[in-house]
């Protein structure tokens, strides 16, 4: 495998709020120079507690923030160093799915708008749209008639399939999913790993999953990045990292997994 994404001594200071304390020019290090690689059809999980610079490291890599320093390459080319334009056309390869897609829905916009303004960007039309905002509203498990209906319609599950297939329309090779499951029930939540794990595998997608649930990322990652403070402290592959932790810090992570029975020791994660 080679990887689709390398990111380089990633670095993101942001300008400390009045109250945090410190004089002026202090600075919040959300990321101080990560560096990792994303390979060609894997799921990474990347993991850590609130505030971990999990969320803005996956927005670093789409360019959706701009960093203080630090390289970005997808397929070899440098993410932070191309002109607009041909930015605007590698949008189309790297796509996000948020933790609540309604807050990034038009709520004026019906769903089969909101699929075929993706659709546009692949210069589709007319009735050649029509048919794939079906296939993709079908591709995540809902009826193709929900077209004309609006976001607030739907449950928090269905706005995140439907959040799904807005991703999948522009046929992205990769998508950072970003909490995606962190606001559902816990049934919902499963629906929607199993959804993601059959259409990463139809699809041979590259993805960035952003979560600091672990019984999550334990189903669905093939390998994990663990964050701490800003600073990447730990990274393997999935079933290694769980079962022989290097970091205290993993393992006070995978301490906190709940267990279905109360009573069964947790040795495999201390």
């Amino acid at each position: 495998m080679k990887p689709l994404v390398q990111v380089q001594n990633l670095v993101k200071h942001f300008p400390a709020k009045s109250g945090m304390g410190g004089g002026a020019g202090t600075v919040v290090k959300a990321v101080d120079d990560v560096s990792f690689e994303i390979f060609e059809g894997e799921v990474l999980g990347l993991v850590g507690e609130s505030g971990s610079g999990k969320s803005t490291t996956g927005r670093l890599i789409l360019r959706l923030l701009d960093p203080t320093k630090g390289q970005v390459f997808f397929e070899g080319r440098d993410v932070f160093g191309l002109p607009k334009n041909e930015m605007r056309e590698l949008r189309k390869q790297m796509q996000i799915v948020f933790q609540d897609p309604y807050g990034a829905f038009n709520p004026r916009m019906t769903v089969g708008a909101i699929i075929g303004e993706a659709l546009e960007l692949r210069g589709i039309r007319g009735a050649a749209r029509n048919a794939e905002i079906a296939k993709f509203l079908e591709m995540v498990q809902m009826p193709s008639n929900i077209a004309g209906r609006y976001p607030h319609e739907f449950s928090g599950g269905q706005r995140q399939r439907i959040g799904i297939a807005r991703a999948l329309a522009v046929e992205p090779k990769f998508i950072v999913a970003d909490e995606p499951v962190s606001a559902l029930d816990v049934s919902t939540q499963a629906e929607i790993v199993n959804l993601l794990l059959d259409l990463q595998k139809r699809l041979s997608l590259t993805m960035l999953f952003i979560s600091h649930d672990l019984s999550v990322v334990k189903v669905l990652c093939d390998r994990v990045a663990v964050m701490q403070n800003g600073v990447l402290v730990e990274v393997g592959e999935a079933q290694k990292l769980f079962q022989n932790p290097q970091q205290d810090y993993t393992r006070e992570l995978l301490s906190a997994i709940p267990i279905p029975d109360p009573a069964r020791a947790r040795r495999n994660h201390l």
